[in-house]
C-alpha cells in the first residue's frame, strides 16, 4: 500500500497490542502515522488481576481496560483477523455482525497472543471453564459461591459431597493463584453457612508434573505445596486428568469422585489463527521473530508476547523469552519505538531484558516471591504481589481504582454474594412465561 502516512495495523488487543499501540498513539494523534487496532473483544484484560477479581478483591471492571477510551487517536476495530495476505499486505477481517472485508496496511504487528492448551479428556469441553478472561473468572467466582448455597439447602449427602468439591488442573500461576484465592474466598464465606465447615470442602489441585510454580523456583514451590496443604488442600503431583464426563472425575493416580467444579488450567498455546498466515512458524506454532521483533524473513512485519518466538538475549542457551507478562509489556514498548524509527528511515534496536522474577498471591495476605533471586514468602511476598502489579497495569485510571478498591476492603469485610443469575438473566421472564 502506498500512502503519505503509513498504516500500522495491529492484530490483537491484548498485552502486546494494546501497548504497542498506547506507545504508538501520540505520533498517530500527531498525523504521524495511522494505527489501527483488531480485537474480537473491545477491552484488554490484565491477566494477573482475574485471580483478584474472582475472590473479589478488585471490580471486575477495573481489571480491563477499554480499548477505545485508552487507545484515543487509533481506530478500533471490534472484528477476527481470519488471514493475512503479507505479501500483498492485505488482512482479512472478520466484524462482529456483517460480511468478512480486506484492511490494507504498511506494517503490521502481530499480537495474536494465546489461547488455552487442552487435550482430548472426555467430558472436557462440557463440564470445564477456563481461566483467561474476566468472564470466566467472575462466573468461576458465582460459581463456587452457587456452590455452597446448593450444598446448604442439599439433604443429599451424595449431591452435596458433589457441590463442595473443586477441582483445578494445572500447577502454573493461573492454576495455583486462582485455585488459593478462591478457596480463601469460600473458607471465609462458609462462616455465614450454619451447616457448612471449611473442612467439609474439598479443594484439589492435579498437576502432572512434579512441583508447581516452576517460575518461583524448586524451594517456593515446595513451601507453596506445604501451605496449601496446611490450609487441607489436596495437591496431587505427577498426576493427570483422565476424564470428567458428566462430573465424574478420574485421576491417573486412581482416585475417582463427582465434581460440580472443574477448572482447565493447563497452559497455553499459540494462537492457531496464526496458520491463516504467510509467516514463517516454529514447531510450536509461535511466529519466528529476530532478536528487533522483525518477524523472521520479512519486511514491514512485526511481533512479540506469548504468540512470538523471539530470542532471549541475557540467555547463554539459545532460549527464547518466556511467554508472560514481563516480556510482553517491555516487548510492546521496544516494538512501538522500532516501528517509529524505521518511518523515520532508522535502524530497529534489539530487545533485550533480563528476567527480574515472580510473584505470586495464595489468598489474602498470603503469596510468594522471587525478585533478583531474593526469596520472600507470606505477607511480605503477597505485598510485593500486589505492588508490581499495580505498578504495571495500564493508565493512571485503572491504577487508582484498583488501589481504591483494596482500601475499602480494609475498613469492610470481604463481599461474598453470588451474582450467578446475571449469567442467565432471561430465566426468571421465561419462567413467568410459562407459568
Amino acid at each position: 500500500m502506498t500512502a503519505q502516512v503509513p498504516h500500522i495495523l495491529v492484530v490483537g488487543g491484548g498485552y502486546v497490542g494494546m501497548y504497542t499501540a498506547y506507545n504508538l498513539r501520540r505520533a498517530a494523534r500527531k498525523g504521524q502515522i495511522r494505527v489501527t487496532v483488531v480485537d474480537p473483544r473491545s477491552v484488554m484484560t490484565y491477566q494477573p488481576f482475574l485471580p483478584e477479581a474472582a475472590a473479589g478483591s478488585v471490580e471486575p471492571r477495573h481489571v480491563v481496560v477499554p480499548l477505545r477510551k485508552t487507545l484515543k487517536g487509533c481506530r478500533v476495530v471490534t472484528g477476527r483477523v481470519t488471514g493475512i495476505d503479507h505479501a500483498n499486505k492485505v488482512a482479512k477481517v472478520m466484524p462482529e455482525e456483517g460480511p468478512e472485508y480486506e484492511l490494507a496496511y504498511d506494517q503490521v504487528v502481530v499480537a495474536l497472543g494465546s489461547i488455552a492448551r487442552t487435550l482430548p479428556i472426555p467430558g472436557l469441553a462440557e463440564e470445564a471453564t477456563g481461566f483467561k478472561n474476566v468472564e470466566e473468572a467472575i462466573a468461576l467466582r458465582n460459581k463456587v459461591l452457587d456452590r455452597l448455597d446448593v450444598a446448604s439447602s442439599q439433604p443429599d449427602p451424595a449431591l452435596r459431597k458433589s457441590a463442595l468439591t473443586f477441582v483445578f488442573v494445572g500447577g502454573g500461576y493461573a492454576g495455583v493463584e486462582a485455585f488459593a484465592e478462591l478457596e480463601d474466598m469460600a473458607r471465609y464465606a462458609t462462616r455465614y453457612y450454619d451447616n457448612i465447615k471449611p473442612e467439609d470442602m474439598r479443594w484439589v489441585l492435579v498437576e502432572a508434573t512434579g512441583r508447581i510454580l516452576p517460575e518461583v523456583g524448586e524451594e517456593l514451590g515446595k513451601y507453596t505445596v506445604d501451605q496449601l496443604r496446611k490450609r487441607n488442600m489436596d495437591i496431587k503431583l505427577e498426576t493427570r486428568l483422565e476424564s470428567c464426563e458428566k462430573g465424574h472425575v478420574i485421576l491417573s493416580d486412581g482416585d475417582e469422585f463427582d465434581a460440580d467444579t472443574i477448572v482447565w488450567t493447563a497452559g497455553v498455546k499459540a494462537n492457531p489463527a496464526l496458520a491463516a498466515t504467510d509467516f514463517p512458524l516454529d514447531e510450536r506454532g509461535r511466529v519466528k521473530c529476530l532478536a528487533n521483533l522483525r518477524i523472521e524473513g520479512v519486511n514491514d512485519a512485526w511481533s512479540a508476547g506469548d504468540n512470538a518466538a523471539v530470542p532471549d538475549l541475557t540467555s547463554d542457551t539459545g532460549a527464547y523469552c518466556a511467554p508472560n507478562a514481563q516480556h510482553a509489556v517491555r516487548q510492546a514498548r521496544r516494538l512501538a519505538e522500532n516501528i517509529l524509527r524505521v518511518v523515520d528511515g532508522k535502524a530497529p534496536e534489539d530487545y533485550e531484558h533480563k528476567y527480574v522474577g515472580s510473584v505470586a498471591s495464595l489468598g489474602l495476605h498470603k503469596g510468594v516471591a522471587q525478585l533478583y533471586g531474593v526469596k520472600v514468602k507470606g505477607w511480605p511476598a503477597w505485598f510485593l504481589h500486589r505492588t508490581y502489579h499495580v505498578s504495571r497495569v495500564p493508565t493512571f485510571n485503572r491504577k487508582a481504582r484498583v488501589i481504591l478498591d483494596w482500601t475499602l476492603a480494609l475498613f469492610f469485610r470481604r463481599e461474598v454474594t453470588s451474582l450467578g443469575s446475571l449469567q442467565m438473566p432471561h430465566e426468571e421472564f421465561r419462567r413467568a412465561t410459562r407459568s
